[in-house]
């Protein structure tokens, strides 16, 4: 990345520079980090000077720009009161308020507003040029003002935003910019994602005011507002919209690649092409018969260029430079087609990829919704690709755009979530036919803020999937909204609904399921993903937020019985990819203050897994899918016949041998009542319940797996008098998959039985079971 600011400006204002390093050094000692349960091994570097100062806009790049991060003047104010006339102290920018890194970790609530101040110069070589304050990210509702002159307003937690302070600048000397924020948090139903007053549970600390980069940009009066990017691998091109401010008929836009050479030892040829800017031009790449497409196992990326040109008469002919970025781009394509065997697939460029990785939160101990360092963002994701993950789901949270730089060049597919607010009134349960009712103002905000998402994000390869609602917090006009996304970006996958009230649109028919895993059915035009199973937990002594109340959705005292249970499901989720699973996501990349199903700790200093060892089990899913051989079909949706008992049989009862022609006969599931999963075939009133099955098999499986419904106290399941399985508790409202193949030599050719015990408590009845395999 290119320095802060040129050559030639550096040394017109070197001495303004060395004051304000000066000034840096002298507040440091006025700046440290609050008193926290945890600290991340960043914090540690962590300075006034320091902080943050990587280029912001990776994929939108000029030289020149002034880093405003640092120490801000703050103050907490009543809502309605005007700016204050003195302030609290100091805030660290960008850390927010609620954060240990912003040195002040205060709360600020509804009823307040806090203020920020600080002040800057304009570099002298930056004379004659409009002057850009961009915000990378504020939450929530923000005015600003440039030496007393209102400049614009801003509401959204998320996307960035612009002024064109220009006119507010004096003609020299100082210059004082000035924030007031409010934000409403969850008594709100604007777009939050997990943030709350009173943390617990799943839902974490509140964030309030400047959470990411603040800079200072200078650009011509004419300039380069935008671009969009989009690759075409079957045309192999990439077609380019340049947005400028301006009058486009005045202007040319011009994009130059450089294509790797064809033969060793000669340098890059350069592909160059031209168009009006406002209109999509394309920049073709077929000089080149090996375009290097963007892939987890090959990231590459291509520079760009764009330039801006004042237009040379009425054709499309090129005069003198006005404006100049760079960017870069990956050749991917992502889609939905059949595999050989029928079962919808996720493809990336046309072929079938199996995408697996973590439900990643973003949250920090330290700087909450803001990483500590660029370095420390980027840790996260280097993890992630070391345990052999190919995606990940950012988890109702959108990141700064060097997060995506990072996942860009290191070939991480994302799958994005649309930060939603969950109000408990417009919060959908999974058996609700109906989606709840969002009043209107509401609805343009979380509209306005996903059509940000997607214009700010559009063009980085690595993400391939939007998604809409996460089990129905905020969930309203599905239907409406999954068509307008698919028509915004037909380019990318849609996920209307992540778990819970699936409303049958987008691409997608997505599960939810602790610890599963499991999965919905194979429909004929969505592909079926797990969007979120696992959850194993695990506390480490010394790494914990609170000590008392941490959890997982299942807990462990031991990194081995972690790793044996994890790679149990592991290895039940590669026998789902045969019955047509196309994408799974593990919960989840670190601890996050209550929660200790991370596979790395809060603070990132203890990895729970072998990433090694991760990384090769990993490898396994990626591989040809295997065709499914049914064993014994379930009664998910076809009734299958069993003998059943309610009293207790001989203790034979599990053999071959076994008569049980005085059993009774019905059809499964067998359940107390309905349920909203499936239609109930017998019910089953008392504790216990004995079942018995024949099955014929013409060849034998090297593998043995189980699809398997259980609301029960316990359960054993047996297979020709050998016990297979035991289960306890539940499975959810959906049937788990579970790898039993060490005892696949139990199987005969000809007539095999099946038995199963089950107990049962009050309220808790339920069971269906059947058998399958992937590798035969």
């Amino acid at each position: 990345m290119k320095s802060n600011l040129s050559k030639t400006a550096i040394k017109q204002y070197w001495i303004w520079l060395s004051a304000l390093l000066l000034f840096g050094c002298s507040s440091q000692a006025k700046w440290q980090p609050a008193e926290n349960p945890l600290l991340t091994r960043w914090a540690e570097k962590l300075t006034v000077d320091n902080v943050h100062q990587e280029y912001p806009r990776p994929q939108m790049v000029r030289e020149d720009w002034l880093n405003l991060n640092g120490l801000w003047d703050y103050a907490i104010r009543p809502r309605d009161e005007n700016k204050p006339m003195d302030f609290d102290g100091q805030i660290l920018v960008p850390f927010p308020i609620e954060s240990a890194l912003s040195g002040v970790k205060k709360e600020v609530g509804r009823d307040n507003r806090l203020w920020y101040k600080r002040k800057f110069e304009i570099p002298v070589g930056w004379t004659g040029k409009r002057m850009l304050l961009h915000f990378g990210a504020v939450d929530w509702d923000t005015t600003v003002w440039v030496n007393g002159k209102k400049v614009g307003t801003h509401r959204g937690c998320y996307d960035p935003f612009t002024f064109d302070v220009t006119e507010a600048l004096n003609n020299k000397g100082s210059q004082e910019v000035v924030l007031s924020v409010w934000d409403q948090t969850d008594n709100g139903t604007q777009p939050r994602g997990k943030q709350v007053t009173n943390p617990k549970g799943i839902y974490y600390t509140s964030v309030t005011g400047i959470w990411q980069s603040v800079w200072l940009e200078p650009v011509p009066e004419s300039y380069i507002r935008s671009i969009k990017i989009e690759p075409d691998v079957d045309e192999n091109c990439v077609w380019v919209t340049v947005s400028i401010e301006g009058d486009p008929d005045s202007y040319v836009g011009h994009a130059q690649t450089w294509l790797p050479p064809v033969k060793a030892g000669e340098k890059p040829e350069g592909s160059g092409f031209s168009g009006r800017p406002g209109q999509r031009f394309r920049v073709s790449l077929a000089l080149n018969p090996k375009t290097k497409l963007w892939s987890p196992d090959s990231p590459h990326l291509y520079d760009l260029q764009v330039s801006l040109y004042k237009r040379n008469g009425n054709e499309l002919t090129k005069g003198s430079l006005v404006d100049s970025v760079t960017s870069y781009f990956g050749m991917r394509k992502i889609c939905i087609g059949k595999d050989e065997y029928g079962f919808n697939r996720l493809m990336l460029n046309n072929k079938p990829l199996f995408q697996f990785g973590p439900l990643d939160q973003g949250w920090w101990p330290d700087g909450l919704y803001t990483a500590p360092t660029d370095e420390a963002l980027r840790y996260d994701l280097d993890i992630t690709r070391k345990m052999g993950f190919n995606m990940l789901r950012k988890h109702v949270k959108i990141e700064p755009a060097r997060f995506y730089y990072h996942c860009d060049r290191l070939g991480i597919l994302v799958w994005q979530d649309m930060p939603n607010g969950n109000d408990r009134s417009l919060r959908v349960k999974s058996s609700d036919t109906e989606d709840a009712e969002r009043d209107p103002e509401s609805a343009k905000q979380f509209e306005a803020e996903l059509k940000a998402m997607i214009d700010n994000l559009y063009n980085h390869p690595s993400i391939v999937t939007w998604v809409l609602f996460n089990e129905g917090w905020g969930q309203y006009d599905t239907k409406r909204l999954a068509g307008w996304l698919k028509k915004y970006d037909p380019t990318r996958i849609s996920n209307a609904t992540s778990g819970w009230a699936d409303r049958g649109v987008s691409d997608m028919y997505d599960a939810h399921l602790y610890p599963g895993p499991g999965m919905e059915d194979v429909e004929p035009e969505r592909v079926t993903v797990l969007g979120e199973y696992g959850g194993l937990g695990l506390p480490v002594e010394g790494h914990l937020w609170v000590k008392d109340k941490s959890w997982g959705y299942r807990s462990f005292k031991t990194k081995e019985a972690l790793a044996v249970k994890y790679e149990s499901l592991l290895n039940s989720l590669y026998g789902m990819i045969g019955r047509g699973l196309s994408a799974a996501v593990y919960t989840q990349t670190t601890d996050v203050e209550s929660e200790v199903n991370g596979l790395m700790t809060y603070d990132r200093e203890v990895i729970k897994f072998d990433t090694d060892k991760m990384a090769r089990l990993h490898q396994k899913l990626y591989k040809p899918v295997q065709k499914m051989l049914l064993l014994l079909e379930d009664s998910e949706h076809t009734k299958q016949q069993w003998q059943y008992s309610f009293e207790q049989p001989s203790s034979d009862w599990i053999t071959p041998e076994y008569q049980d022609q005085s059993w009774q006969n019905g059809p499964a599931p067998f359940a107390l009542k309905p349920n909203a999963y499936f239609d109930m075939g017998t019910q089953w009133k008392d504790k216990d319940i004995y079942l018995r099955k024949s099955f014929q098999l013409e060849t034998l499986p090297r593998d043995l797996r189980v699809k398997v419904y259980f609301e029960v106290t316990e359960a054993t399941v047996f297979i020709n008098g050998k016990k297979v399985l035991e289960l306890e508790r539940r499975a959810g409202n959906h049937y788990q998959d579970i790898n039993v193949s060490e005892h696949a030599e139990v199987l005969q050719k000809g007539t095999n039985v099946i038995a199963v015990h089950c107990s049962a408590g009050e309220k808790m009845q339920g069971f269906d079971i059947g058998l399958y395999s992937v590798n035969y």
